[in-house]
């Protein structure tokens, strides 16, 4: 016995027996999807491609056009319209992306890490020597010398009175052993972004 035509498949199909259709795929997949590639030049556009070959042409089973029994010249027509389709579908999407602004230069991720990396390094040694200062001498050189307070702005922040803001920074140079000058280049060259 001949196996069926892809015509009978199609109307056995029509009549309610999917099956049938699965196998109009499994003879005709391979032909539809390399001619969607040779139109498309790419294998996963093909692939997509294909994809919706078959699923208009179940859509519209009831009007396919077999020529002696076969549906391939009519599977490759449908497969012209779903090319046409994706390439008209990818030119406006193109044309839409060229419209938009450009992006705004985004600076390397790495270069920001690094610089963090070496603030915590750095950190370490000037932290290490706060450390053998009192409570309240850390928080005036916090205030002064690291966040770049004032005298007077550092005594509000603190609740205390300038003098001895000042005393207090002065008991932290000295125990520090370095100048106001030092003290401060030190301090201020390690700063959040």
């Amino acid at each position: 016995m001949d196996p069926p035509t892809d015509a009978q498949l199609l109307r056995s199909a029509i009549d309610g027996r999917s099956e049938s259709f699965g196998v109009v795929f499994e003879r005709h997949a391979d032909a539809v999807y390399n001619h969607c590639f040779r139109r498309l030049g790419s294998w996963s556009a093909a692939e997509d491609a294909t994809s919706l070959v078959f699923l208009e042409t179940w859509r519209t089973r009831a009007k396919a056009v077999d020529v002696d029994g076969r549906l391939l010249p009519w599977l490759l027509g449908v497969a012209n319209n779903v090319v046409r389709n994706v390439s008209r579908t990818a030119r406006r999407y193109d044309a839409a992306v060229l419209r938009l602004p450009p992006p705004a230069h985004e600076p390397d991720p790495a270069d920001r890490i690094a610089a963090r990396l070496d603030d915590e390094r750095r950190m370490q040694p000037l932290l290490h020597q706060l450390a053998g200062l009192r409570r309240a001498e850390q928080d005036v050189v916090a205030l002064v010398l690291m966040s770049g307070l004032t005298y007077a702005e550092a005594a509000v922040a603190l609740g205390v009175p300038v003098g001895t803001v000042r005393s207090r920074l002065a008991r932290a140079r000295k125990r520090l052993g370095v100048t106001d000058t030092t003290t401060k280049e030190e301090f201020a060259d390690v700063r959040s972004e």
